[in-house]
């Protein structure tokens, strides 16, 4: 990739805000840096929104919303569709963009577009699949009319982890739905959903319908647009203390709510699973997005008796590992995107050792340029760890053995979160129980991988409220309106 090439792709990226249709400079033409965590160099500066522009993108969708809310929903579907379309004819652009401004290895960046791509598809096929219900009541005295209409105007707060997908996965719904958008991506990878939101204008979207707010001052502008009652709909995805902040001030406006957040997924593998299975599906759930995944597998829980040989060949593998700049031929690892990301993992991994973990490989902060921590395994690790209690966010292995299915169960829900689970086992009757005894709101067995837009993606405790994927998520958008009429034959 030179560098020529991703000049070219980034002076083509809108830099400003997008209100009521219209790229349009911050107030007092504020802007701020955006930087690639693998060279610390600046990629690209862009509009720094204040109070007033998250306003004023608040006006622009409520303006619009109930004109879009009257659009065909074929019409509304059509122009997903369009979208999904053009992203297929930019997926390399789209693929190289997340891969500066997050640091992510290009080929995860192309899987993450194919992914984040499907709720185009999804949503605008969902988007004439909204039903509704007519029906006798009960005493045959009436007809009752139940219809789904859209919420209204939403708010969405996305992260920095998966900057393309966490946008397509919000915004899909509510414009199938029929509500109107101001977005406010993470201030570290503003790029994707700036590119995102200009393939929407091309593929016809409606002016005012989607906003875009990039800022520095997330607390003020999203305090302001939740306040306003205008709004009817907050999205947010990312850590729990920021969601039960939000999920506080959402409260006295009585808004609905869809909160995705933290994860400290258990990864079980059991004497009788296939363990070159296991190994190749630790891979995927542990290191995909370097570690920095809500999905990503946080305490690998193994069998006593096969703990020391998964060990083995897991360490095998990740020593094998490429860590480098994610347009780098070959690199499997990519930079945490920041130092206080390196500097949270490397003090998990001191404690872990302090209590008794040893390091099989890795382990310790490389030189810069660039924010990188070495793809690590430990074994034995103790349960009163931190590493065993906080999510990782960073590519570190924890292997904490355990003696039978209770103590594997115990250990694996001894914690105030439930995202996601994996388990590994060749007993269906055990793969049953666990199915009903792991308490998450999703499970892979014997896969690594469980994210799809045709499913439901959210967790139970506090790792969250609402689904997002499936026909479940276009709900989150939806209201139910029941009317009574009197019995036309009376």
């Amino acid at each position: 990739m030179t560098e020529a090439t991703e000049k070219t792709l980034l002076a083509g990226i809108p830099h400003q805000l997008l209100i009521g249709g219209r790229w349009r400079d911050a107030e007092g033409g504020k802007t701020f840096d955006v930087n690639d965590p693998s060279t610390g160099a600046t990629i690209a500066t862009i509009a720094d929104g204040s109070v007033s522009d998250g306003l004023r993108a608040l006006d622009a969708a409520h303006a619009a919303q109930a004109e879009w809310a009257a659009t065909a929903p074929r019409k509304r579907g059509e122009i997903l569709r369009g979208a999904w379309e053009l992203l297929q004819q930019r997926k390399d652009d789209a693929a190289l963009l997340m891969t500066l401004e997050m640091g992510k290895p290009l080929a995860e960046s192309q899987a993450e577009v194919t992914y984040g791509g499907e709720f185009l598809r999804w949503f605008g096929e969902e988007a004439v699949r909204i039903h509704g219900r007519y029906a006798t009541n009960p005493e045959g005295t009436g007809r009752m009319i139940v219809a789904q209409r859209p919420v209204g105007p939403c708010y969405f707060i996305t992260p920095w982890n998966f900057p393309l997908a966490m946008g397509t996965r919000k915004i899909g719904p509510a414009l199938a739905a029929g509500c109107t958008v101001v977005i406010k991506p993470a201030s570290l990878t503003p790029l994707s959903t700036l590119f995102l939101a200009e393939l929407l204008r091309e593929a016809g979207l409606p002016d005012g319908v989607l906003n875009v707010v990039t800022t520095k001052s997330t607390g003020p502008v999203s305090d302001a647009i939740i306040a306003d009652p205008r709004l009817r709909k907050l999205s947010f995805t990312g850590s729990t203390a920021v969601g039960v902040s939000l999920l506080k001030k959402a409260a006295d406006n009585v808004l609905r709510t869809s909160m995705e957040l933290g994860g400290n997924a258990p990864f079980l593998v059991f004497e009788d699973a296939d363990l070159d299975a296991a190994v190749e599906g630790a891979l995927l759930a542990k290191f995909r997005n370097i570690g920095q995944a809500c999905t990503a597998a946080n305490r690998f829980l193994v069998h006593e008796s096969v703990a020391d040989e998964f060990g083995r060949r897991l360490t095998e593998r990740v020593r094998g590992f490429k860590v480098g700049r994610g347009t780098e031929e070959g690199v499997t690892i990519g930079p945490l995107i920041d130092e206080d990301a390196v500097s949270k993992v490397g003090d998990l991994v001191t404690d872990a050792v302090s209590r008794g973990a040893s390091v099989l490989t890795g382990g310790h902060v490389i030189d810069g340029p660039g924010t990188f921590y070495e793809a690590t395994v430990l074994s034995d690790v103790n349960t009163d760890a931190d590493i065993f209690r906080e999510e990782i966010f960073g590519p570190v292995v924890t292997i904490i053995p355990f003696s039978d299915e209770a103590d594997a169960v115990a250990k694996a829900n001894a914690t105030e979160y439930g995202l996601v689970a994996y388990a590994y086992t060749q007993s269906l009757k055990r793969g049953q129980r666990l199915i009903e005894s792991l308490d998450t709101g999703m499970m892979g067995l014997n896969t690594g991988v469980v994210s799809n837009a045709a499913a439901p993606f959210g967790g139970v405790k506090q790792s969250g409220i609402g689904r997002e994927g499936g026909f479940e998520g276009i709900h989150e958008y939806l209201e139910t309106k029941y009317v009574l009429t009197p019995d036309p034959f009376a």
